[in-house]
């Protein structure tokens, strides 16, 4: 692990970083009243892109210093509670949705089946369970960036279909009539497997939504996501990490895969999550139909 100092247009204030692991995850120290500033906002924006997560430890962030946060760096997504979510397992308090929840224990990013996925989610740790729930991150840009060659060339221009139905079907193998007609009634998405991001990067675009390549033999084409998931989500690519109550988390999704580890829906285990609206379409030009 390596620390570093980050300069912000404020002489007063200082980020001090230490990434986690060589290719994903970044703790960062700073004050809550410097956070809430927004001063080191275009400072947190660039690190977040090229760390894909950070992790601000013990902050304790209320609802509204959540939002407020959130809002510093980019545009609240308007849901939930005032645009925070209550993340939970317990019907008690997510009746809605605690069983769609379950689909976050395999890897995916969020709004696959969206034009433009969300930039970034931002997570504040309430209750923890006493066993599991840890959240792990793959970082899909550095999973493409060190394939063969060969490979590269071979899966650049495919396309892949992501439904809500494909990754739901691994929360709920046997799903009645109404559940599958409410899985069904959000349209599949074709997407590149290979996103060109306008910053030139490119990530792969994986994960449980993901179905079939379009225009190829399905299982053949399951085969191969399979293999490219199991390349992005080895070791070398990924950050775990152990929650402790008052740790606030963020991470880049577009570039980072994630998912939570299995934990007792009874536990309690409660997160809040505020989120950034998507910035770039994940398809641009000539690829989303356009000129």
């Amino acid at each position: 692990m390596s620390s570093t100092s980050v300069n912000s247009p404020s002489a007063e204030t200082k980020l001090e970083v230490l990434d986690l692991t060589p290719r994903i995850g970044s703790q960062v120290e700073i004050d809550v009243a410097a956070l809430l500033s927004g001063r080191c906002a275009t400072e947190i924006r660039d690190l977040l892109e090229r760390r894909g997560v950070l992790v601000f430890r013990g902050l304790h962030l209320d609802d509204a210093q959540q939002r407020a946060f959130t809002r510093t760096i980019g545009e609240l997504m308007p849901q939930g509670d005032d645009g925070l979510l209550r993340i939970t397992l317990d019907k008690a308090v997510n009746a809605a949705a605690a069983e769609y929840l379950k689909g976050s224990f395999y890897w995916h990013i969020d709004g696959a089946t969206d034009d433009a996925p969300t930039r970034a989610s931002i997570l504040n740790a309430k209750r923890l369970s006493a066993t599991g729930g840890q959240t792990e991150f793959s970082n899909s840009y550095a999973a493409w960036d060190e394939l063969p060659d060969t490979v590269k060339k071979s899966v650049a221009d495919l396309r892949v279909v992501h439904s809500v139905e494909t990754a739901q079907w691994l929360v709920n193998p046997t799903p009645s009539y109404e559940e599958l007609s409410r899985w069904r009634s959000h349209a599949p998405k074709a997407h590149p497997l290979v996103w060109t991001h306008k910053s030139g990067r490119k990530s792969l675009v994986l994960g449980c939504t993901a179905s079939h390549v379009e225009g190829a033999d399905t299982d053949e084409s399951r085969m191969l996501l399979r293999e490219l998931t199991e390349w992005a989500t080895q070791p070398c690519f990924v950050y775990r990490h152990e929650w402790k109550v008052g740790d606030l988390l963020i991470w880049d999704n577009t570039g980072v895969m994630h998912r939570v580890t299995p934990y007792d829906p009874e536990s309690g285990r409660l997160m809040t999550r505020t989120t950034i609206a998507g910035e770039e379409p994940l398809a641009r030009g000539h690829e989303a139909g356009g000129f």
